[in-house]
């Protein structure tokens, strides 16, 4: 083979290899990171929200490297729990694909992107309703013993410590568990609603189990089905 044409096919290969290993030069903040934001954090970082403003491009780059430090280690988005301990429909965490995207945008140097058109708009927020316990909603203190066959909608964190890690769990009379709610590090700043994709029917007799005497958690009832 000519010298010329292998070195040519040597560099062609140098060249594919570069870009396989370079693939966040293809993620943009117009693009991809600013949907995410909107989507996952404009609810508490924007301007009249409870922390600063990540709401435009100027305001999240100078804070990239810490933005990927929090999500990667999961205390942002604050959801206050174990994801996989429990399966909520308003789990606010980022997905693994979002989680890689962010990583790969700050890796290669935070691009914003050449074409504005790609920019979503800025979402209109308006503050959300305060959860209201409900009135037949079954306040748990320590172990606790079912005496009636209970729908469960979710869980709601009345009173823990700071800091604490609270792992609950339903017993059921014929021996299975069924994981509720793994809280860790709580704090009052992520105090919401825990709402399960599907309901719990736990029967009469279950035991939820790894409440401490000292803290509070509000079993939501949903609502019963049909026969």
């Amino acid at each position: 083979m000519n010298r010329s044409v292998l070195l040519v096919l040597i560099l062609f290969a140098a060249c594919i290899e570069l870009n396989a290993h370079n693939v966040g030069n293809a993620i943009t903040w117009n693009r991809e990171i600013s949907r995410i934001i909107y989507q996952r954090c404009a609810s508490c970082h924007r301007e009249g929200g409870t922390a600063f403003s990540l709401m435009r491009y100027p305001e999240v780059q100078p804070r990239a490297v810490d933005i990927k430090e929090a999500v990667l280690s999961r205390r942002m988005p604050p959801w206050g729990a174990v994801k996989g301990f429990g399966d909520f429909r308003n789990d606010q965490g980022l997905s693994q694909v979002e989680l890689e995207l962010i990583t790969d945008w700050v890796d290669s140097d935070t691009p914003k992107g050449n074409n504005p058109n790609a920019l979503p708009k800025e979402p209109k927020l308006d503050k959300p309703p305060a959860f209201r316990i409900p009135k037949d909603g079954i306040g748990l203190s320590g172990d606790v013993t079912l005496d009636r066959d209970v729908a469960v909608d979710g869980l709601l964190p009345v009173k823990v410590a700071s800091g604490a890690s609270i792992k609950i769990i339903a017993s059921l009379p014929g021996g299975e568990t069924e994981p509720l709610l793994w809280l860790y590090e709580y704090k009052d700043s992520y105090q919401h609603p825990f709402l399960f994709r599907s309901r719990k029917d736990l029967p009469r007799g279950t035991v939820i189990r790894g409440v401490p005497p000292d803290a509070k958690i509000v079993l939501i009832p949903g609502k019963k089905r049909s026969r």
